[in-house]
């Protein structure tokens, strides 16, 4: 007699079950590391901090870059435990307080947003916390609107950096000077102009921390060769109808960002 359909089922069915329990009994077999450059390992202490409002892709991509680096430490930073929701939903748990953390930070990385970053930028403990760890930082990092909270903290008085485009205008409150650059750095002050950039900024000091070839390996891994479908990612590039479209929209927050940068800076040279 031919097998009924349930038969033949539930034989599926068993012979994916042993399937599944071989493969979970058998783990994969390691990756052979032996030809590794020493120079390939470090020991480097990165924090990536987010705030309620933070747009995610000024944080994501910097960390997917940064936490492939071989032997540092990647955590997600931020006032609390609590889950973490970035300007468009998504939600972050962090793996740290800000009161948690111990030690130095060799890189502190700060993404952007909008009317959250200026909420961070007059929280003290966060300003308190960049001011500290900023004393001390190997490099100190922003992406996109991040800038202005690193300025809020006092840390790039006397130096070039940027920041969104929309927002670089700014920068000179803080003692800055702005430059219209994908990436700036001065010293050990980088950042990275708008969401995007955090991609160039995180893979460039991939190389430097390692090297060219270690870089390119985390490259292909990323398969990052962007290719817009619109070349119009910068003010250079974009219609002058969309980038007036665009400057109207955030009026309103370039006001209350002027605001909120002054009353920062006040502070920082108050004491």
């Amino acid at each position: 007699m031919p097998p009924t359909r349930r038969a033949i089922t539930v034989g599926a069915a068993a012979a994916a079950a042993s399937i599944r329990a071989a493969a979970s009994a058998d783990p994969p077999p390691a990756h052979d590391m032996t030809g590794v450059p020493p120079s390939w390992h470090g020991s480097e202490r990165i924090a990536m901090l987010i705030y309620p409002g933070f747009t995610a892709l000024d944080m994501v991509g910097p960390h997917y870059m940064l936490s492939s680096l071989m032997g540092a430490t990647t955590l997600v930073i931020a006032r609390d435990r609590q889950p973490v929701r970035s300007d468009t939903g998504l939600v972050i748990t962090p793996d740290l307080a800000l009161s948690e953390w111990t030690g130095d930070i060799d890189i502190p990385c700060v993404p952007g947003g909008t009317s959250g970053t200026l909420a961070a930028m007059e929280d003290a403990e966060t300003i308190r916390f960049l001011r500290d760890v900023g004393a001390r930082a190997r490099f100190i990092t922003s992406v996109c609107t991040g800038s202005l909270i690193l300025g809020a903290a006092g840390l790039l008085e006397g130096y070039r950096a940027t920041s969104h485009w929309v927002t670089r205008p700014l920068l000179p409150i803080f003692g800055a000077t702005p430059e219209d650059a994908r990436i700036v750095r001065d010293r050990n002050r980088i950042t990275a102009a708008g969401v995007t950039a955090g991609l160039d900024f995180g893979l460039s000091l991939v190389g430097e921390l390692r090297d060219t070839a270690y870089a390119q390996g985390v490259q292909l891994l990323a398969e990052y060769a962007p290719e817009p479908p619109f070349d119009a990612g910068t003010t250079r590039t974009a219609p002058v109808a969309v980038q007036g479209m665009l400057t109207g929209m955030f009026a309103g927050f370039m006001v209350k960002a002027e605001e909120t940068s002054r009353r920062s800076m006040a502070r920082v040279r108050g004491g």
